[in-house]
C-alpha cells in the first residue's frame, strides 16, 4: 500500500507540486527581471531627457548667438553704409564754384602741407633720413600708387 501511495504521490502528486513551485519560482524571476528592465528603462529614458534637453538648450543658446552676429553684422552694414553716404555726400557738387574749388584743394593742400614739413624736418637734419622718414616714405608712396591704382580696378 506504502507503494501505491509512494508511486501515486512520486508520480503526479510530486509532479504537480513541482510543476506549481517551479512556475512560481520563474513568475518570481520574471517579475524581478520585468521591474529591472523598467528600471533600466527608467534610467535610459532620464538621460535621453537630460540629452534633449541639453541639445534644446545648445540650440537655444546659439540661436541667441546666431541672433546677436545678426545683429552686429547689420550695424557694421548700416555703418559702412552710413560711410559710404557720407563719402558720396562730400564728393557731391554743391553749385558753388569756390566752395566746390575748395573741396576739391583741401585734401592736396594738406598732403602738401605735410610733405613740405616733413622736407622742412629733414633739411634741418641735414639730410639725414631716419627710421620714421623711411616708413612715411614707403606710406605714401604705397598710398598715392599701390592703392589708387587698386582702387581702379575694384580691388
Amino acid at each position: 500500500m506504502f507503494s501505491a501511495l509512494f508511486s501515486f504521490l512520486g508520480g503526479s502528486v510530486f509532479r504537480m507540486v513541482w510543476g506549481e513551485v517551479s512556475t512560481w519560482i520563474t513568475n518570481k524571476q520574471d517579475h524581478a527581471h520585468e521591474i529591472e528592465k523598467m528600471k533600466l528603462q527608467g534610467e535610459i529614458d532620464a538621460k535621453t531627457h537630460a540629452q534633449n534637453m541639453e541639445a534644446l538648450r545648445v540650440q537655444s543658446e546659439l540661436g541667441i548667438k546666431e541672433v546677436q552676429v545678426r545683429s552686429v553684422a547689420d550695424l557694421a552694414n548700416l555703418d559702412a553704409d552710413g560711410f559710404y553716404s557720407a563719402i558720396k555726400a562730400a564728393e557731391a557738387p554743391s553749385g558753388i564754384q569756390w566752395v566746390d574749388g575748395w573741396n576739391k584743394s583741401i585734401r592736396p593742400l594738406c598732403a602738401t602741407i605735410c610733405i613740405g614739413l616733413w622736407v622742412l624736418g629733414v633739411w634741418h637734419n641735414n639730410l639725414l633720413i631716419a627710421a620714421f622718414d623711411m616708413e612715411l616714405i614707403c606710406t605714401v608712396l604705397g598710398f598715392y600708387f599701390a592703392d589708387r591704382t587698386l582702387g581702379k580696378r575694384g580691388k
